[in-house]
Parts: C-alpha cells; structure tokens; sequence
C-alpha cells in the first residue's frame, strides 16, 4: 500500500478542549481520524492561522500520542475572513499549484469536516478539479449507542451532476484551462473557441484518447502538449510528454521505435530499447499522422489502447504502459477505412473524442491575437524585443487577411513569416519595407511567383500597387485598358469609352479625360499600346 497523507485544517472549536485530561471525554474530529485501526495515516497536513498555534501544539501532541506513526506537518495559512469565498479559495488554490503532490507515490485524503462551510465548499470544488489529487473524508462522531470514541469515516461522492448549483462554481476555471490551451491568445473565432472549451472539459474529465484532426500546420502538434501541460498541472498525468510522426516510422524500425526490442532481436540491435509507449508510461503519448501506420502497428497500438499491454520486437514477455494517448492527422480516416488502409476497430477506439481544427484561412480574425504571440516567441527564444511601428502593422494585417492570402501551411507560415521580419529588423521595428519584402516572399511561395490575377493589369502595375486597389476600381481599370489597346488612338479610345456622357456636353476632350483617369494610376498611353 502507498503511504497515506491527509490534509485537512485545524478546527477552532470542534479540535478546541480543556487543556487537561477531560478533553479527551470530547470528540475532536483532527484527532479521531488518526484513531481509527482501518485507516492508517502516514502524514498530516495541518493548515491553521497563526492565532491558534497552541491548540495546533496540543492537537499534534494527542496524535503523537494515539497514533505515533503519524508525522504531523503544520501549515500556516492567514485568512483575513474565512467567510469570503474568492480570498479562501484563491489562497487553497495557491497552495494546491505549490503543494509537491505525488499520486504514484502517496494516496490523500482532503478532510472537511473542519473549517468554515466556505473553507469546506472550497476544498471540495478542488478536489473535484483535481488540483488536490485525492478523496474527500467527512468524519462524525459515533452514535451514542455505538460507543466507538473515534467516531464514524465516510468518503464523500464526487459526482457533480448531482450539485449543479456547485458546479457553475467551475466557470472560472474552466475559462483559464480553455486560455491556457490556447497560449493564452484572445482568440476572436467563435467556432475555434468553442471547440477549444469543449476540449478543456474532455482533457480535464476523460482518460480516453483523443483524436486532433484538421491540416498541417493547423497546431495540432502544440494543442496535444498543452492538453497534456494541463493535466500536469491538475495531477492527472506523472509521467512524461513523448510525440513521434509515424510518417517517418516504417517496416521494423518503426515497431521496435514504437514497442522497444530485446537485444539481439534483429540484426543491429546491440542493446534492449525501451520504446515510445514504454517511455509514455503514467504520461502522454501523441501519435502525430497515425494515419500513416502500418497495419501491423495498428493492431498493436489498438491492443496497448485497450489492455494497457503489447509486445515488444523478439520479447517473451509482455510489457506494461499506462498512457493516455492523443491522436493527430491530416487524412480523412473513414475514407482510409473504406480504402482497406486504416482499421475500422482502431478508428472507433479513436472516435470518442475527435476534433477538427480550423485552417488559418478559415480564422483569419485570429491572425492579429497570433501575429503578437509570434512576436513574444521570438523574443523569448532570440533574447530581444521586436515591434512593428504602425502602418507597417496595419498593412501586413491587410495583406494578411485578403483574398490573396491563401496561409496555405497555416500557422507554419504564419510563425516562418514573423521570424523572417523579426530577424531583418535589427533595430527592433519593423518597417513598411520589410512588411513589402515579406508580402513579396509569401505570395510567391503560395503562388508560385506569380500574383493571383485574371486581366492584364500585372504586367503595368507593381504587385503592391495591386494589391492597394479595391475590386471595383480594378475592373474598371481592366475594361479601360482593353479599350484602349482595342482603339486607334486616345481620341478614339475616349469617344468610345465615354460615348454616352459626351452627348451631354457642349464641348469634349475626350482624350484628355482619359490621359487623367490613367494617371490616376501612374499609367500612361504609351505605356499600355507598347507593352501590348
């Protein structure tokens, strides 16, 4: 059995006695616990305010007495009003995230019989959040007809479905885990939002696997370490993070990667491997592209999902992990399955939880929140602080969310984009002409080098002059240009051109007109009949 740590506080009248013999007529619920022969406490926590140190000396001195194996930790913990719920469970919270908890090593149990009824309320919501990782103890006295002085144990249900008045408690911090898997980024897409807050309640509450699905580039490699860094935090996993791209697994390397060998297995193995699923054990594993797994791997995988077992490569003798298991890809599964390339039992296995993350294009209203997340990445990793100054922002941020940018490896383009700027920006601004160099670069990477256009207009205008036109104004000009390359002269192309408004005026100077509306955009008619 594991070593038993209760934590619990200090109660100021229920522990309280006489400090003499006759106390020990009374039952003191911190005490009695300890006195129980089915119930062996290694170590007690116990939490209680400056101004009742000596009644905490007593108290740990009776359990000395009763129950010498039990080490006593006193805490101190000030609470202005033990009465206020933000301060009592600001302060419980604070002392769970520091506490060294350890499940693998030690079993707890929270005690609340003690305290306040908020200090009780409060224990019990992080207990149920899992930032205290144990159960709940209640202790009562023994029924007169029983006699037994240490009184009654009883392990309370965490079942909130039934106390929902309880559970509306949790929005609070319901809405940090959603912020903390999304980098803490104010993302603006409601869709994405909400599929994240559904997420934080499935990492918080399930050990099945998870399934992340959506494009490269999407972030589904940087959502599976956050869901895992939040169930670190709440105690829910001990062991480590371990992500491995099966595309880069084949033939025996990719089950002696997965499931470890024994030395000698086959030709090259010189020592034994432990394996991806033996290091994920108590941990996280995340099988990035699991769609790209052989059929052998896939059948062992589905049975170390199920029994927690497998075999690995020249091995007698099974191995154990108890991971969890997130699950990312860029295929479409049930079409893999009815291909015959992907197990229809394994994808129902993954199928509980399966969410699909938005391409970048499909949340551009989350390209500015991310463009400053980029930034304090790069000043996190490159040691300096870069900016941009304000119009360069603004037009990046145009460029950004146009047609025109089709953010086609998602925010791999996105993250590569901000560090070229980043980096071209010695003196820590980036500029309006480092913002053109970048929006040059991206739109030959998704266009091949060439800018997206259907009319004539990119071989007379520069590609940021283009893109600074509006719709309307480039058809116009479009239709202008073919008129003009279509006519004898200016003269001639403006009759045409302004053929109906001219029969309203006295007098005309239709090619005059025309010259000022081309001028308008730097052209000129020489220009347009020699380049045609």
């Amino acid at each position: 059995m594991k070593p038993l740590t209760v934590i619990g506080f200090l109660g100021s009248t229920l522990d309280a006695g006489p400090f003499k013999a006759a106390r020990w007529n009374k039952w003191r619920p911190s005490v009695s616990l300890t006195m129980h022969e089915d119930l062996r406490v290694d170590r007690f926590i116990l939490i209680h305010s400056a101004q009742h140190h000596r009644l905490a000396e007593l108290v740990i001195a009776d359990i000395g007495s009763v129950s010498p194996e039990t080490h006593v930790e006193p805490r101190i913990m000030e609470l202005d009003d033990p009465w206020d719920f933000e301060e009592v469970y600001g302060k419980l919270l604070d002392f769970a995230q520091d506490y060294p908890f350890d499940p693998d090593k030690e079993d707890y149990l929270i005690h609340i019989t003690t305290g306040t009824h908020v200090l009780q309320i409060c224990l019990f919501l992080l207990t149920e959040a899992r930032f205290l990782p144990g159960k709940l103890l209640q202790t009562q006295p023994a029924k007169k007809m029983e006699g037994a002085f240490p009184g009654r144990l009883n392990m309370i249900d965490l079942d909130l479905s039934r106390y929902d008045s309880l559970a509306s408690r949790f929005a609070v911090q319901m809405a940090e885990g959603s912020s903390f898997l999304k980098s803490g980024i104010e993302t603006r897409n409601s869709a994405f939002n909400t599929l994240i807050d559904e997420i934080e309640q499935v990492a918080g509450r399930s050990k099945a696997p998870i399934l992340l699905t959506g494009p490269t580039g999407a972030g589904k490699s940087h959502l599976a370490r956050r869901i895992y860094e939040l169930k670190k935090r709440k105690h829910q996993v001990s062991g480590g993070f371990v992500e491995v791209n099966c595309a880069t697994l084949r033939g025996d390397n990719a089950m002696a990667a997965l499931f470890g060998h024994t030395k000698g297995a086959f030709t090259g193995a010189a020592s034994e491997r432990a394996g991806l699923l033996r290091t994920a054990d108590k941990g996280m594993l995340f099988l990035d592209e699991i769609g790209e797994l052989g059929a052998d791997e896939q059948a062992m995988i589905l049975r170390a999902i199920e029994e927690k077992r497998f075999l690995p490569v020249g091995a007698d003798k099974e191995s154990v992990s108890d991971f969890q298991l997130i699950a990312g890809t860029n295929k479409d599964l049930h079409a893999a399955v009815t291909e015959g390339s992907f197990r229809d039992d394994l994808l129902a296995r993954l199928n509980l939880w399966t969410f699909s993350l938005p391409g970048l294009a499909d949340r551009k209203e989350d390209i500015e929140p991310n463009l400053d997340y980029e930034l304090d990445r790069f000043a996190e990793r490159e040691g300096s602080r870069v900016t941009f100054n304000k119009e360069a922002r603004q037009k990046y941020l145009d460029f950004a969310n146009s047609k025109t940018a089709s953010w086609s490896g998602n925010f791999r383009d996105l993250a590569a984009s901000v560090t070229r700027m980043a980096t071209l920006s010695p003196a820590g601004r980036i500029g309006r002409d480092i913002v053109e160099q970048e929006i040059t670069k991206l739109e030959r990477l998704w266009h091949g080098g060439k800018a997206e256009t259907k009319d004539d207009l990119g071989g007379l205008l520069s590609e940021g002059t283009l893109r600074e036109l509006d719709p309307f104004d480039r058809v116009q000009l479009a239709e202008v240009i073919s008129v003009c390359r279509n006519s004898k002269s200016m003269s001639d192309a403006g009759r045409t051109l302004f053929a109906s408004s001219r029969q309203r005026r006295k007098s005309s100077n239709d090619a005059d007109r025309l010259k000022k509306y081309l001028a308008r955009f730097g052209l000129s008619w020489a220009e347009i009949v020699t380049i045609a």
